[in-house]
């Protein structure tokens, strides 16, 4: 597959100056207590510090997916641990 498909230059990290990268991550959103991860978002991701963003259309498509999500038929689902915070345990 030849894919000549120009990256988007996502700019410097305005949290720590370095060049963002092109990557595909899961986002995880909190939507009225549960939890909601997309897959395989295009974002720009920071090699330094991890700070993460996406373009504005990219964006848009995320929120529209968001609003559709109880139309959404065939749903992964995944089973996370959780952990309550415990001083003596930090």
């Amino acid at each position: 597959m030849n894919n000549n498909k120009k990256k988007y230059n996502y700019g410097k990290c305005q949290v720590c100056g370095e060049q963002m990268q092109e990557k595909k991550i899961n986002q995880d959103f909190w939507l009225k207590g549960k939890l909601v991860v997309i897959e395989s978002v295009p974002a720009g991701v920071c090699p330094q510090c991890g700070e993460k963003i996406v373009k504005a259309d990219v964006g848009r498509q995320l929120a529209k997916l968001i609003a559709n999500l109880s139309h959404v038929s065939k749903r992964k689902t995944i089973t996370v641990p959780v952990i309550k915070y415990a001083k003596e345990a930090a």
